[in-house]
Formats: structure tokens, sequence, C-alpha cells
């Protein structure tokens, strides 16, 4: 593998894992249901993405690297459905965006 190669594998890796801590750090200081499924949502997109990508220019052009396509597809695919499907089901059962004060309702 050239040195070029593998410095933007480690690259598209560490961005990923940044993306993935940053999500997860939202999903600890952020409240209310709709931010948090938004924090979820930056992890799944950006954060796997980013990883996939980072180890698809490590696996060559090798069965691996269909395997981690395949995944990126299901992930791209089914990660905002699954997201959307949650928000909307909580916005049906009247879960609300805010309060009156104007705070999430997990911050009372």
């Amino acid at each position: 593998m050239s040195a070029a190669l593998e410095l933007a594998s480690w690259a598209l890796l560490l961005a990923g894992g940044a993306f993935c801590v940053i999500g997860a750090l939202g999903l600890v200081r952020l409240h209310g249901f709709f931010p948090r499924t938004h924090a979820a949502s930056v992890i799944d997109s950006a954060g796997a993405g980013l990883l996939l990508a980072g180890l698809l220019l490590q696996a060559g052009w090798t069965l691996v690297a269909v395997k981690l396509v395949v995944i990126g597809l299901l992930i791209f695919f089914a990660s905002p459905t699954a997201t959307h499907a949650l928000a909307n089901a909580a916005r049906e059962r009247g879960v609300p965006y805010e309060d009156e004060a104007g705070e999430a309702p997990s911050k009372r």
C-alpha cells in the first residue's frame, strides 16, 4: 500500500472516530428526544460512513471491500429511515419539542 493511500485511510478513520466521539457526547449532553435523535443520526451517517471509507481504502480490491460497500449501503438507506420513523412516532405520540419555558422536557 502506498504512503498516500495509507495516509488517506488513516485520515478517514480518525475523522470517522472523531464524528463518533462528538456524536456520543451529543447524546450525553443534549436534552430531549429530538436533539438526541439528531446526535444519533450524525453518528450513523458521518461517523460510520467515514470509518467504512477508511476501511475500504485499507481493504483494496477484495471481497472484503465488496462487503464494506454493502454495509455502507445498508447504513446509508436504513439509518435515515429509522431516524425518521422514530421522530415521526414521537411526534404522533405528542412528545413535546420544548416545554413552555423554552427548555427541553428532560432539563426539568
